[in-house]
């Protein structure tokens, strides 16, 4: 039996493809501010190589940061991030290329957003190479809004769909399990899709579903920008805005596997970190008053919920 072809090209081309698309559709949004693209290459030092493009808008009228980064990344052999969980890839050569996507707006009003598609291949001369696709994208709202939540989880939904009925539920379920945090026993936002390790339906049908996540990922952002990037708003939810920013930067900083994968292989710092807001506050032990809209974003919004299906709690 013949061995399937592995198109990295294909999927590195498509990637960069969507950075521009991206870069435009939220530039398109009313937002004055630009994106600026940021080419680096890392020097081949060690048996690490590769480079990519970081394009980051700051300080616009409608997102205060913006990051759509590609990386092509390769190495001789794995960081112990990766190893770690998949011994059999001691040893191997590898390629990581993918596109993260994180959204910081202005307005508290309107939720921050995170995506990224990825590709990872392991190759060895003796061996048959060992890849996956994985990614996803989640919604961290500030102050939950029930239109929004269904639509960003009915776009999930309607993503999958083609691919099998009982994707979207285990997709969801993976992202609300993901992207929670154990310390605080919190979720950080209303979730979406989250996939690793995706190989099972062979190249091209994975190929195709990461092009899904990818595109439908700003199809699904877009309508909530428009809805909530003009509402009015004062100190105090700027002030809330900016707590629960700090349960992003805890979530990327303990847990998140790219971030990790990234500080680990030798990437590019500057890339990497985008990710954080460009501001942040702590408190120690502080509380939202009962009743409030700050509180209706943990008794209501940060709960497992079936938002795809109206009026339907679990």
């Amino acid at each position: 039996m013949p061995h399937e072809i592995i198109d990295k090209e294909s999927v590195s081309n498509y990637l960069k493809r969507l950075q521009q698309k991206i870069c435009h559709a939220l530039e398109e949004t009313g937002e004055t501010a630009r994106f600026v693209p940021d080419a680096w290459q890392r020097e081949d030092d060690g048996g690490l190589g590769g480079g990519g493009i970081s394009c980051v808008l700051q300080d616009g009228t409608v997102f205060e940061q913006a990051g759509v980064n590609f990386s092509h990344v390769s190495g001789k052999q794995l960081p112990g991030s990766a190893s770690t969980h998949r011994p059999e890839l001691t040893g191997r050569a590898f390629e990581a290329m993918g596109l993260s996507i994180v959204i910081h707006p202005q307005n508290p009003y309107l939720p921050t957003s995170h995506a990224n598609v990825r590709f990872f291949i392991a190759e060895h001369e003796d061996a048959d190479p060992v890849w996956w696709f994985g990614g996803g994208f989640d919604l961290t709202p500030y102050y939950g809004n029930e239109e929004d939540c269904r639509h960003w989880h009915q776009s999930a939904r309607a993503i999958c769909e083609p691919f099998g009925s009982d994707l979207y539920p285990h997709l969801k379920q993976q992202c609300d399990d993901y992207f929670y945090l154990k310390h605080r026993q919190e979720p950080r936002g209303i979730g979406g899709l989250f996939f690793d390790d995706l190989n099972a339906w062979g190249f091209e049908r994975c190929f195709q579903f990461m092009q899904s996540v990818g595109d439908g990922y700003i199809e699904a952002y877009l309508p909530i920008v428009e809805r909530r990037k003009a509402t009015e708003y004062g100190p105090r939810q700027r002030d809330f805005q900016l707590y629960r920013r700090g349960r992003y930067v805890e979530f990327n900083l303990l847990y998140d596997r790219g971030t990790l994968f990234g500080l680990q292989s030798g990437g590019r710092t500057e890339s990497i970190l985008m990710s954080m807001p460009p501001a942040v506050k702590w408190r120690y032990n502080w509380q939202p008053e009962p009743g409030t809209e700050e509180a209706e974003l943990y008794t209501k919004y940060l709960k497992p919920r079936a938002w795809a299906e109206p009026e339907e709690e679990i």
